[in-house]
């Protein structure tokens, strides 16, 4: 194979010319990797929403090599993927915690961003027609797009069939280099609410998974007319999001969130103030050297990116109401220290450590992932964990 994992946290890949290069990030993972490794990995970060942080892990990499089956995998047994982990991670965290007073409340929209459009998965008969937008300055701090439907998530089986419905819904089509690329970005935003009657605190997180469509070489794949369309419209988004790290990275002015519907609703969680994680997957064949390269390029630029320059750090949204009736913010308009101070609740177990480990502070944390199909076990993958947070 042209890609191969050197330790835990180097990876090589080899041109067509037999020159080879190494990338070290964080954490890589080989072809050998299982689903649960990986998402052991990021457990403790999806975790977070329910202490009121803003979490959103998403995958890239080109077309064809694993993103899929990272994010959803297949069926509910050692195959399924990190959107029915982290949904499965918490409801359990969150039944424990119902012990120490805790009760929460979980919503989920399912959305898919094509060409350009976003479109609602879980509404019957959604089409690309429908003129939805993203929330500007929503509550809580979380990415909204309005008019979706939001259902609300009880059980593993019902966060289940949410999932089964939107992937049937999802466009895919076949091209010469995977028989099911997904043609859009789609994305699973889990809302978070939790609250403390004892303390009258109130925690709103949310947990926002992305897989996105694969990048793709137009004479590799073969598209054409509508295909070359999506594909155009693909690169396009993905580009954008290089552009706003690299702005964010030079600690520039202006960040060009609005230039694609993608970072326009991604952008709370990278803005500095949330935790964000992306898994980059790398095709291990040597016909996508060229391709692996390009990603594992970009992600050595984003390993050096910490969101919001280092100036700001991941803050929990946490409200909480005095005798008077009113409430004191924190993370949303409120002085966070002083609604710490005012609180007898304790953080959520293992929040702490969490916020050590994983640096609460701007950040976010890169995976790479085994290659392969996008519906098939992938062979080759990373991790990276920067973005301004480090384990």
């Amino acid at each position: 194979p042209a890609v191969r994992a050197v330790d835990r946290d180097a990876i090589s890949v080899t041109d067509r010319l037999g020159d080879a290069a190494v990338f070290t990030f964080d954490k890589v993972f080989g072809f050998e990797a299982k689903q649960e490794e990986i998402f052991e990995e990021v457990s403790q970060l999806v975790q977070s929403a329910l202490d009121g942080y803003k979490v959103c892990l998403f995958s890239y990499g080109q077309t064809g090599s694993g993103k899929t089956h990272t994010m959803l995998g297949a069926g509910a047994g050692p195959e399924a993927g990190i959107i029915p982990r982290a949904v499965n991670k918490v409801l359990e965290q969150a039944e424990t915690l119902r012990a120490k007073g805790y009760e929460y409340v979980m919503e989920a929209s399912y959305v898919e961003i094509y060409n350009e459009q976003i479109r609602d998965l879980l509404k019957p008969g959604a089409d690309h027609d429908e003129k939805l937008s993203i929330a500007v300055n929503p509550a809580g701090g979380c990415p909204t797009v309005l008019g979706v439907m939001r259902e609300q998530v009880r059980s593993v089986d019902a966060a289940a069939d949410l999932v089964r419905r939107a992937a049937a819904a999802r466009a895919v089509e076949s091209t010469q280099m995977n028989a099911q690329s997904s043609r859009s970005h789609t994305l699973f935003l889990l809302y978070i609410t939790g609250t403390h009657a004892a303390s009258g605190q109130t925690l709103s997180g949310c947990l926002n998974l992305v897989d996105l469509a694969g990048s793709e070489r137009t004479d590799r794949s073969g598209a054409e007319g509508q295909r070359m369309r999506e594909a155009c419209a693909i690169n396009k988004s993905l580009s954008t999001l290089g552009d706003v790290f690299k702005a964010i990275g030079e600690n520039a002015k202006h960040v060009p969130y609005r230039n694609s519907k993608l970072t326009h609703l991604l952008a709370p969680c990278l803005g500095g103030d949330g935790k964000t994680l992306m898994l980059v997957n790398v095709a291990p064949e040597r016909e996508s050297a060229e391709e692996s390269m390009h990603s594992l390029q970009f992600a050595a630029k984003v390993n050096a990116v910490e969101l919001g320059g280092g100036k700001t750090r991941a803050k929990r949204n946490v409200t909480v109401a005095d005798p008077n009736g009113a409430s004191a913010g924190g993370g949303n308009g409120g002085d966070p220290n002083k609604s710490r101070r005012s609180s007898v609740m304790p953080l959520p177990p293992g929040a702490l450590a969490r916020r050590a480990s994983m640096a609460a502070g701007a950040g976010g944390a890169k995976t790479m992932r085994p290659g392969g199909t996008e519906n098939a076990p992938p062979k080759s993958t990373l991790d990276r964990d920067r973005f301004g947070v480090r384990r």
